[in-house]
């Protein structure tokens, strides 16, 4: 679909950075989904630990070669043997509830069966998520249609142009909001499988 604001020289910019402000809350909510335990391991389930390496907060990606070869096991091979005992204490430190165990080169992280409860409550997170993420969306879309407002106001676009760019920023939002919960609702069915 053609964009009426792409083709109008004084809102040009403003659907890009508006496009752009929401793509960016759909990618966080995207990572946030990856690293939702679900039934099975997942090596971005210890995307969010990090880890202090020579005093920098690092992910363990970024240290290690993290891989689920079994769907009940992470198994994580440090570059540096060194910080093994650092990498097990930032995992058991995690709220993930794991137990590492280290035989000196690599960590295997045993990843228990959720339990009924424990599905539930992953998917109540991903509803706080979900609605963290779609207000996001929603305060760009606010943004935009203020700057849409004052643009009108100053007579740099005239009523019918603020109409169908208000127009236009809406159905963004929709589709960015549409596509989360797209997003949400594969994920939660993949939380609840047992």
């Amino acid at each position: 679909m053609a964009s009426f604001m792409d083709g109008n020289p004084a809102l040009k910019g403003l659907s890009g950075d508006l496009k752009r402000r929401m793509d960016a809350a759909v990618a966080t909510f995207q990572a946030s989904l990856a690293s939702t335990r679900t039934g099975r391991a997942s090596a971005h389930m210890l995307d969010q630990i990090k880890v202090d390496y020579y005093g920098t907060m690092t992910p363990i990606n970024q240290m290690a070669q993290v891989s689920a070869p079994e769907p009940q096991s992470i198994l994580i091979q440090p570059w540096d043997p060194s910080i093994l005992k650092e990498i097990e204490k930032a995992i058991q430190a995690s709220d993930l509830g794991f137990n590492p165990l280290s035989d000196g080169k690599i960590i295997r992280v045993p990843v228990p069966p959720m339990t009924e409860e424990r599905r539930r409550d992953v998917v109540k997170h991903l509803n706080k998520v979900l609605e963290e993420h779609r207000t996001a969306v929603r305060n760009v879309r606010r943004d935009g249609n203020d700057a849409l407002k004052k643009l009108a106001k100053e007579k740099k676009i005239s009523e019918d142009e603020e109409k169908r760019a208000l127009e236009e920023v809406q159905k963004m939002t929709d589709e960015e909001i549409r596509r989360m919960e797209e997003l949400s609702r594969r994920k939660e069915a993949d939380v609840m499988q047992v």
